[in-house]
């Protein structure tokens, strides 16, 4: 295959909720590095196997860097620098130091420690969900405040102010804000974070925001987006996957059934739900740095690559086992939900964690949790991000 020409737009239309579009699959048997135009117009290239997603990820000869950013190889695009503290928009050495300085703080061992607390966490929201005497949103009541309240605990972030910071990070996240919303959001939550981070200087507390601050090693502007990064992906994702994942397990009522009748399957449920239901929906882009093949495809110098996480984790060459289907009871295989390489997601033991005390408490305590309107009713995330669900009505 040589032909370079964009023939397709990125994949975006589900048929089943639970699935990515089905044009992946396609796309994995018969054109794996396929041309493509992006929503802005850009000429790339967009990958759909596991093993290619995986070695994009980990070669350095794609950048992460925004500032790097070729469009089909027209030239420099016209990208603003990415904002201080912004590592995911940084290749090395500058993202290792951001990196080396945070990875202590999320380490298996840490989240071993914070799980206490998240398990108090989950059991309140469960006591104040029960007498609400439902139905309820499960997002609202039950989804969003388990990982917002972790993240704020853990960051030093007080919760009194989540109204804030959610309704800011609801715009960042969406697919298609418009420039002026997307810039006062960035701009309020940046200083928002910033103030809280000088406060702290005079008055620290037992927090991650306290030690950054403490620690000398980052301006006043890297503190503040680190801050936003960190309670951004904090409560944003896990709470899509709690939701999201509930409804898919109450739609597949046979698995479900098994991990009620045997829980030692939660950990393997949740590494499960996380590749099945893989929320980054619209895959992670990279930038060559030099010409690179793969399969027969000639990517350019400067040319965007995007790589899919929700079609590489269904790849049957990757896991035999019909990937198309969920299994609680699957060995352990590994995937792609948290991403590959040098920015593979940093708080997945904290997302890990969080899983799997609110799902096995959710459904220990509501035996008989169920949906409280035709599944077909549920209003799904595909203007966001991170896919899942904005409502989720339970009743019990």
């Amino acid at each position: 295959m040589t032909n370079t020409q964009p023939i397709r737009t990125q994949p975006t239309v589900r048929s089943c909720p639970f699935d990515p579009p089905e044009e992946y699959r396609t796309l994995r048997e018969q054109e794996p590095v396929a041309p493509v135009t992006f929503p802005d117009g850009a000429a790339g290239w967009l990958v759909t196997r596991y093993e290619d997603v995986r070695m994009v990820l980990g070669d350095p000869r794609f950048s992460s860097k925004d500032t790097l950013l070729r469009r089909g190889g027209a030239g420099t695009y016209d990208a603003p620098a990415p904002p201080p503290g912004n590592f995911l928009a940084l290749d090395p050495p500058e993202h290792t130091r951001f990196r080396r300085l945070l990875t202590g703080r999320f380490t298996v061992r840490r989240m071993r420690q914070l799980t206490p607390a998240v398990e108090r966490i989950v059991a309140e929201q469960l006591d104040a969900m029960a007498a609400a005497e439902g139905p309820v949103d499960l997002v609202q009541a039950f989804a969003l405040p388990v990982p917002s309240l972790v993240i704020c605990e853990l960051l030093g972030v007080p919760y009194a102010d989540r109204e804030e910071f959610q309704r800011n990070s609801a715009t960042i996240v969406q697919l298609n804000p418009s420039p002026g919303e997307f810039q006062r959001a960035q701009v309020a939550m940046r200083g928002y974070i910033r103030q809280l981070a000088l406060s702290k200087r005079d008055n620290p507390t037992d927090d991650i925001l306290s030690e950054l601050v403490h620690s000398g090693e980052l301006t006043d502007e890297e503190l503040a987006g680190v801050g936003v990064l960190l309670l951004l992906a904090g409560h944003e994702t896990t709470a899509n996957m709690i939701a999201l994942g509930t409804m898919c397990l109450l739609q597949n009522p046979e698995q479900l059934a098994a991990l009620r009748a045997d829980p030692s399957l939660m950990d393997g449920a949740v590494e499960e739900l996380l590749r099945y239901l893989t929320i980054v929906q619209l895959g992670v882009r990279r930038t060559a740095l030099e010409d690179v093949e793969l399969h027969g495809q000639q990517i350019k110098e400067g040319s965007l690559v995007v790589v899919s996480l929700a079609s590489g984790n269904r790849d049957a060459a990757h896991l035999a086992d019909d990937p198309e289907r969920l299994d609680v009871g699957r060995p352990h295989s590994p995937h792609l939900a948290f991403g590959h390489g040098i920015h593979q997601c940093l708080g997945q033991q904290l997302a890990r964690a969080e899983m799997k005390a609110a799902l096995s408490a959710l459904l220990d305590r509501f035996p008989e949790l169920r949906l409280a309107v035709p599944v077909e009713e549920v209003p799904m995330r595909d203007d966001m991000l991170a896919y899942g669900v904005h409502e989720l009505p339970v009743t019990w």
